[in-house]
């Protein structure tokens, strides 16, 4: 399950949208405190940070600034309700991803979130170390330094897989991320993709290297082939 830690120290904000986050599918974790909010973006790392700059012991710019600093690649969304052009350069080059003014819709937020979450997907390890190579800037998937060729919804699907390497991922939010639909009937079409993949990657469903069946559940993926 995508991780998400909501640093906002305000109730208000962070129940209502930290119970948004939860009916998108999301494991929220929230934390009232800078100090507590870093020290989780350190111990569980999350997949994605929202991140209020006006939070007690720490605030938020400093939060970021040290995991920049630390070398954490984490997509990270500030909030702040100062709307001045000044503080926006600031939160960016302190190493925020996006930025968002209160007061602000749920709805909007949500989107953003859902595209840095897609956006934000390390490549697999260097080919050294890994069988399979996801490059999300140039949008190709390698095979022992091979490109394989791969369809738009194929590409999506090794790339969400890749995102969550070695975890389960379930069918419902393989369907949510690539087809951008909540799903809960028949899984054909997912299946039908998967099996397609597996065959462009010499994978064996009977004996998988790459991508392997969790029984009613879903999807693991492995790009060393271990």
């Amino acid at each position: 399950m995508t991780r998400v830690l909501l640093a906002e120290d305000d109730p208000a904000i962070s129940e209502p949208l930290a119970r948004a986050l939860r009916r998108e599918g999301y494991d929220v974790e929230v934390r009232a405190d800078g100090r507590e909010a870093l020290e989780s973006a350190r111990s569980d790392a999350p997949d994605l940070v929202v991140l209020d700059l006006g939070l007690p012991t720490m605030d938020g710019l400093e939060v970021c600034r040290r995991l920049r600093g630390e070398g954490h690649t984490v997509p990270v969304i500030v909030l702040t309700a100062r709307a001045d052009e000044v503080d926006t350069v600031v939160g960016l080059d302190a190493g925020a991803d996006d930025y968002v003014t209160k007061p602000f819709r749920l709805a909007e937020l949500l989107a953003r979130a859902r595209a840095l979450l897609r956006r934000g997907i390390p490549d697999a390890p260097a080919s050294g170390q890994a069988d399979i190579r996801v490059d999300t800037e140039s949008r190709r998937v390698f095979l022992h330094d091979e490109e394989i060729q791969l369809t738009a919804k194929e590409y999506e699907l090794i790339r969400v897989l890749a995102r969550h390497q070695g975890k389960v991922v379930s069918r419902e939010q393989l369907m949510r991320d690539v087809w951008e639909t909540a799903w809960y009937g028949s899984t054909k079409t997912l299946d039908m993709h998967i099996s397609v993949l597996r065959k462009k990657l010499g994978d064996d469903a009977m004996q998988p290297r790459y991508i392997t069946t969790i029984r009613g559940v879903g999807f693991r993926f492995d790009p060393a082939g271990e």
